[in-house]
């Protein structure tokens, strides 16, 4: 029997259902009456709370980018012995997020959603991209000056760095390979590095 949207917190019951839908069948793979079907409700109930499956999708992602915010600003402020470790940890942190979280993490950089769309989504996405700009620039602050990129430009190869091997490795999309994500990230991430010249050539 439907419960109705009486029933509990039937926003977070969509969230959830839409989760796990998303998980099977990615962000684009199912429809609002499917999500509604899933947490046992009408579909009349579920525009109550929400315009479409996008508004649906964005608040799955506006929780994924607060948790993934979060363990961010962790990662780079958890008493690293160097920026550079701390910037290292940041991509670690990035996988795990992507481990724990699958179906938010393909809310957030999957679904095609656009935050300036949503301005809740826009707010919190900003916070993360703020906080991946900022352990880039302190890492950079060991280069001079004149050799110095802008921090946001590193922060961006870094995120498609850290995404590639996401989609690539982590989920299988490229294929056996015989090391582990982690280390197929720190050694991209050190070829980066060192062209930069951030790391030395022997390190």
């Amino acid at each position: 029997m439907k419960r109705g949207y009486h029933h509990g917190n039937l926003r977070e019951a969509l969230v959830a259902a839409a989760l796990e839908l998303i998980t099977g069948r990615g962000p684009q793979g199912f429809t609002l009456s499917e999500a509604a079907k899933a947490a046992q409700v009408t579909p009349a109930a579920v525009y109550r709370h929400f315009a479409g499956r996008d508004d649906l999708l964005a608040e799955v992602a506006r929780q994924g980018f607060g948790i993934f915010a979060a363990l961010l600003d962790y990662a780079w402020d958890d008493g690293r012995p160097t920026k550079l470790a701390a910037f290292e940890a940041t991509g670690r942190a990035w996988l795990a997020f992507a481990r724990k979280y699958p179906g938010h993490y393909q809310a957030m950089f999957e679904s095609g959603l656009q935050p300036g769309n949503h301005p809740d989504l826009a707010i919190v996405s900003g916070r993360a991209r703020a906080l991946m700009d900022r352990a880039a620039e302190g890492m950079l602050e060991a280069l001079p000056a004149t050799r110095r990129p802008p921090a946001s430009m590193v922060s961006a190869h870094i995120q498609a760095i850290n995404h590639g091997m996401v989609e690539l490795y982590l989920r299988g999309n490229g294929g056996a390979q015989p090391w582990p994500v982690e280390d197929l990230l720190e050694a991209g991430i050190g070829i980066y590095l060192r062209g930069l010249g951030v790391l030395a050539p022997d390190d």
